[in-house]
């Protein structure tokens, strides 16, 4: 437990940071998941998408990221899945499943 006052600040700072984390990556697992399981071209894009998150955020490595999407690529060309825009895809898929969008913050 730490005593020192920056100490308790940097370990509250921590979990949430950790929280956040763990929502990205579970977020990123559950898309893949989702697309091995039905291959298609809404789910590749949420894929591809969530994959994209995972590095701005700095929970993936790029090489990784590289190799994630090469696989999920390669997997939907296989299973013969057209490509659809992106955003189209996106926007349909996060209606579908409930997901929020977060409000811009004021400037």
């Amino acid at each position: 437990m730490p005593i020192i006052k920056s100490a308790k600040k940097r370990a509250k700072t921590a979990r949430k940071a950790t929280a956040r984390n763990v929502k990205v990556k579970r977020s990123l697992k559950n898309s893949l998941k989702a697309f091995n399981a039905k291959p298609s071209s809404s789910t590749h894009a949420i894929a591809q998408s969530r994959i994209d998150t995972a590095v701005k955020k700095g929970l993936v490595s790029k090489r990784k990221a590289s190799r994630l999407k090469k696989r999920v690529s390669a997997q939907a060309k296989s299973a013969k899945v057209k490509l659809a825009v992106k955003s189209a895809a996106v926007k349909a898929a996060a209606k579908k499943s409930g997901a929020k969008r977060t409000a811009k913050k004021k400037a």
